[in-house]
């Protein structure tokens, strides 16, 4: 990698530390700690079965039961039967005690809730009372963030490949820092709910462009490792999370210092160019010429090039004026331009579904773990990066292909196994769901790479970003296949390991990329192999070779042609 390439990787991989960051966020905003419906005045005494307290947050750390009342007495003599969503005032005015079969009214709990703040200063929860009939409100907060993720995915893909990476990758990452911001300045749950939308759109579209972006600087031989570890940026945002949750238990201050993370990058995100990939895609050869200076000052260069010694130039096209060709816009449309690409669409859709919707099952079921909460989601961070290890020595030792359909059938064994495991085998059933986290994470990750090299440049955007959005819906159903549990306990694993079957085997008959240069056109899509043969025809395969080159830093290589000085 050279030094121009690594600038351009490190600074966009960095912001990917944000978009961890703001996807897990909530996990600590919208908490809902212990909580009892409020009593009308002050308390002197306080009943919790056979253990006389003074004041309610005494008590917290043994009401462990939603089922269990509490039973105060206030200064004015008045005796409360104290439950999570509504209380009962005893008509009898007698010494209190636990058990009381007399009468009592009912009240609601129009004095609000009272809540333990023991591990929590507050959260969206405490600040607006989102418990009770108002409880469905904090449980679609992260819905609603994943609804913006898949909206944002789709559409910045598919505008990044109309108007170019840089923009976009501008504008997302200013929103996300301004839209993060403002989260902690929402004044009520409907204007949180819109702010939060607006930033998983910034969020989600930045990350999918992000991914196109460095896919296009980076030479193959090194673009495996590259890709992924961008996987690996957006698991240093989970831990990130996890360090200043700990830190920081007051939700809009932590929201904030959150939010300073995307500071550093708004400062030099400007001086990122555009990928020579998509200006020449879209017929703009002069700026390709500029971004390739830019590189050899960088690089110190001392022979210049131009585009011409790296692509021929076409046959009748004045080379004053091939500026001014016309760029052809794309849609979703596009990804089933044949029945070649209708089939790869499908099966790569149905990989990016699974792969998140596996991927949450399994994370969701994790929580049951028990243990410190901040640490398991520190841990849970931590453990995605052996896994995109494991997955950059697969895919460049065996292949993008070779290595995630193995995986996918691997997370349908695990399933069956987590199936068969006798109840009283917590400890077991524990590890191999980790085991099934592993391994599907594997195949979360490689996807991204995989749908990059499967599509020429001028719709690598639009599939990426739509694969994505199949990904966020698998995000979405993801907790509702858990609530199947009460229909049967194993109903979650059991459609994972159907879906994981179904991918694994259609990942079979997808086309290996490995070491193979990036497409151009609909044609190189749909006729790899012939195109391959036509070496120096395209701008991609040119610099394909060329990243390889500079990779090696064989300095007698790079003499031989022009092609090979970056």
């Amino acid at each position: 990698m050279t030094r121009f390439q690594a600038f351009v990787y490190f600074t966009s991989a960095f912001q990917a530390i944000s978009c961890g960051i703001h996807y897990l966020a909530s996990v600590f905003i919208a908490v809902t700690p212990k909580y009892i419906c409020r009593p009308p005045g002050n308390v002197s005494l306080v009943l919790l079965h056979n253990k006389t307290f003074s004041q309610i947050n005494e008590v917290w750390h043994l009401l462990t039961s939603a089922e269990d009342p509490l039973v105060v007495q206030e200064k004015n003599g008045d005796i409360w039967e104290l439950h999570r969503c509504n209380r009962f005032k005893r008509e009898e005015s007698l010494p209190p005690t636990y058990l009381y079969d007399g009468n009592k009214t009912l009240f609601s709990c129009s004095d609000g809730y009272q809540y333990d703040h023991t591990h929590l200063e507050s959260s969206i929860v405490t600040d607006w009372d989102l418990v009770c009939d108002q409880e469905w409100l904090a449980k679609m907060t992260q819905p609603t963030f994943m609804l913006g993720v898949l909206i944002g995915a789709v559409a910045f893909g598919d505008i990044a490949d109309r108007v170019g990476r840089r923009p976009i990758m501008w504008i997302t990452s200013s929103c996300q820092f301004i839209f993060g911001v403002a989260v902690a300045f929402t004044f009520n749950y409907y204007s949180f709910v819109i702010v939060r939308f607006l930033l998983a759109m910034a969020s989600s579209g930045y990350l999918v462009v992000a991914f196109v972006y460095v896919t296009e600087y980076i030479g193959s031989k090194a673009r495996t490792w590259a890709s992924m570890h961008i996987h690996a940026f957006f698991a240093v945002g989970v831990m990130v999370v996890a360090f200043v949750g700990y830190m920081m238990r007051t939700w809009w201050i932590y929201q904030i210092i959150l939010s300073l993370i995307t500071l550093p990058f708004i400062l030099c995100c400007w001086m990122l160019p555009e990928t020579p990939f998509w200006l020449h895609s879209q017929g703009r050869y002069k700026e390709v010429e500029r971004v390739i200076a830019t590189m050899e000052k960088w690089n110190k260069v001392s022979t210049p090039c131009k585009l011409s010694e790296l692509c021929p130039v076409e046959e009748g096209i004045d080379p004053e004026r091939r500026d001014a060709q016309p760029a052809k816009n794309h849609s979703v449309l596009d990804l089933f331009h044949n029945c070649t690409l209708a089939r790869r669409t499908i099966s790569v859709w149905l990989i990016w579904f699974t792969g998140s919707f596996g991927y949450y099952v399994f994370a969701l079921n994790s929580v049951n773990l028990g243990g410190n909460e901040y640490l398991n989601l520190f841990l849970s961070g931590a453990v995605e990066i052996p896994s995109y290890i494991v997955c950059c020595l697969g895919m460049d030792k065996l292949g993008r292909r070779n290595t995630l359909a193995p995986f996918l059938l691997l997370s349908t064994v695990i399933c069956i196994v987590i199936m068969v495991i006798p109840k009283d085998y917590s400890t077991i059933t524990i590890v191999m769901s980790m085991a099934g986290k592993f391994s599907i994470g594997i195949a979360f990750g490689l996807i991204y790479l995989y749908t990059a090299e499967l599509y020429p440049t001028i719709i690598r955007s639009l599939a990426v970003g739509s694969g994505s959005m199949m990904c966020r819906i698998g995000s979405v159903v993801a907790p509702f296949c858990v609530y199947l549990t009460e229909v049967w306990i194993f109903m979650p694993q059991l459609l994972v390991g159907i879906m994981a079957l179904v991918s694994g085997l259609l990942t079979l008959m997808l086309p290996e990329t490995l070491g193979k240069p990036l497409m151009s056109t609909m044609e190189d899509a749909t006729n790899k192999e012939k195109k391959e043969e036509s070496t120096g025809k395209s701008l991609f395969e040119a610099n394909g070779v060329m990243m390889e080159k500079v990779e090696s830093s064989n300095a007698d290589i790079c003499n031989d042609s022009p092609m090979h000085r970056f």
